[in-house]
């Protein structure tokens, strides 16, 4: 009885990204040295094979938690960012929060990443099913010398430093790390874990902790203390912003409609001490 192989027909764009992947050598003998193979053959990228341009300036935003709020943040911070700016959402494509956020669809690049524009903001997210960190594609270079890139990391920390891949080491290189919680005692807790996992890494002027709720001075009584020391030294050193709630977007996610002027001033105080800012708002 003889053996046949089946096979499938291959579409244009597929065969592209493969003649891409060639001329990037990624099919050439020891090039997949340190990697391993990921869903439907895809190589994963190992730690170092990513860096910043010589004039790129990185933020990497963590949520503490789930649905915190680190894209609106990620997002926001864009809109109040000079451009050119880049939001790259790290997670999953079945995790994006970014999916509806932009007002026009750039398409697939060959990288794998799914682009569009919002305002001045360049958005990147995956195209497909991740089932790990270091499944990631990397990122796409740089286009400007000059350029914010801000990393929706999408990864819970721990989780993250714990893996070898390009993600891990661009978080620990980067410029800034903003973490995102709520003002509840799980919130501050996860946010006190994430801190103390985090200093190992940056100085403590480098790291911000965005708090979603109400402005602190309507904090439930204690709610302060629950994250223990590491967030207690966050706040006596003036490094957390309140990040106002926000009924639609809470209900509906981040879409095309216009994102709030209040998140968009609370994202910008973020950005402050790195002269990042731009004095236009958002228009759509």
């Amino acid at each position: 009885m003889s053996t046949q192989t089946s096979s499938r027909p291959v579409g244009v764009d597929e065969l592209k990204r493969a003649w891409d992947a060639v001329n990037a050598g990624e099919f050439r003998a020891g090039a997949g040295a340190g990697t391993g193979k990921g869903p439907r053959g895809r190589g994963t990228a190992a730690a170092g094979d990513w860096s910043p341009a010589a004039g790129e300036h990185t933020i990497a935003v963590f949520g503490c938690a789930g649905s915190v709020g680190a894209s609106t943040i990620a997002l926001a911070a864009g809109l109040a960012a000079a451009a050119p700016v880049r939001v790259i959402e790290c997670c999953s494509v079945t995790a994006s929060g970014l999916a509806a956020a932009s007002t026009a669809e750039l398409g697939l690049h060959p990288t794998d990443w799914r682009q569009g524009k919002r305002d001045h903001v360049l958005l990147e997210r995956a195209s497909e099913v991740l089932a790990g960190v270091d499944e990631i594609p990397l990122p796409i270079d740089a286009e400007n010398e000059t350029q914010l890139t801000i990393l929706d990391v999408g990864w819970e920390a721990g989780q993250l430093l714990a893996t070898d891949c390009w993600l891990a080491e661009a978080v620990r290189t980067a410029d800034q790390i903003v973490l995102v919680t709520t003002a509840t005692v799980p919130g501050m807790r996860r946010a006190s874990v994430a801190l103390e996992l985090l200093a190992n890494h940056w100085q403590p002027e480098q790291i911000a902790l965005a708090v979603r709720g109400p402005r602190r001075k309507k904090w439930p009584r204690g709610l302060e203390h629950a994250g223990g020391p590491a967030v207690r030294r966050v706040l006596v050193a003036d490094r957390c912003v309140e990040i106002p709630e926000d009924r639609e977007i809470a209900v509906n996610g981040l879409d095309s409609r216009p994102v709030p002027a209040p998140l968009i001033s609370a994202a910008r105080q973020l950005l402050e001490p790195a002269h990042l800012l731009t004095d236009t708002s958002e228009s759509a």
